[in-house]
């Protein structure tokens, strides 16, 4: 019997090792390849294996943050007006995510990993020009990023910062640097609260998450230094080709 159990949190340490190298290599994605995975070898319903992946998520995001603001300066103001209304939409979002029934949540899950794929390819195929951002809303409504940010993770667990980065560079003018850095800062205390939530329901498998998270702290770094040894934009074209195949597999085998 114990046997079984070491062997089962090698198994899981090594996989959370795969996946936190995936999240390095493709600069998000760790918890994205995570849900799925878990379903499949573990027969998860989506509310399970999405609490359970957020056990691996949550120090990837605070390691990420605390590496980022040691290099880079952080608006706190900017980072607070968009952090408050997250917690509060991620709250919210994560009991909704808990509640309903688990098909639903899982096709939901599949097109939410389809419109991430377009929207990359989108970014990747469109013409590249130079050009100063320019802010197209006034700072005040920086708010609404934290609001649509935090239902996201909430729902999904995943893709806060995925929705604010291209947000805050679009609809705000910000840097893609800057923009990286508010929406680690952003996302940080929304995810703890989801993954409180989500663990309050019931939805987390502390035994599978634990090892998973342990193992990819322990990797993302490795996926980062290989990133920077291959060609990014071949890189995003195979992630939005995966993240395709996995949403198709998904709706397919709900």
């Amino acid at each position: 019997m114990m046997h079984s159990l070491y062997f089962t949190v090698v198994v899981n340490f090594f996989l959370g090792g795969v996946l936190g190298a995936i999240g390095g290599l493709f600069g998000i994605g760790g918890g994205l390849i995570a849900i799925p995975v878990l379903g499949f070898l573990y027969g998860m319903d989506q509310q399970l294996a999405q609490g359970t992946a957020l056990v691996m998520i949550v120090p990837n995001v605070v390691i990420g943050f605390w590496r980022y603001k040691q290099r880079n300066k952080i608006e706190l103001g900017s980072a607070l007006q968009m952090a408050v209304p997250a917690v509060f939409t991620t709250y919210f979002a994560a009991r909704f995510a808990t509640s309903i029934e688990a098909r639903s949540l899982h096709l939901a899950f599949a097109l939410f990993m389809v419109v991430l794929a377009l929207y990359y390819l989108w970014t990747l195929l469109r013409r590249q020009k130079e050009m100063i951002p320019r802010a197209r809303l006034p700072q005040k409504y920086i708010f609404l990023m934290g609001l649509a940010a935090g239902a996201s993770a909430g729902f999904f667990s995943v893709g806060g910062a995925i929705v604010a980065v291209p947000g805050l560079v679009g609809l705000f003018g910000m840097t893609q640097t800057a923009a990286q850095g508010l929406g680690l800062a952003m996302v940080t205390p929304g995810t703890l609260v989801a993954l409180w939530t989500y663990a309050s329901a019931g939805h987390v498998d502390w035994s599978v998450g634990i090892p998973l998270a342990l193992g990819g702290v322990l990797s993302i770094s490795w996926g980062v230094a290989l990133a920077h040894h291959l060609p990014e934009r071949r890189l995003r074209m195979l992630f939005c080709g995966a993240l395709i195949a996995i949403a198709a597999w998904m709706m397919t085998h709900g």
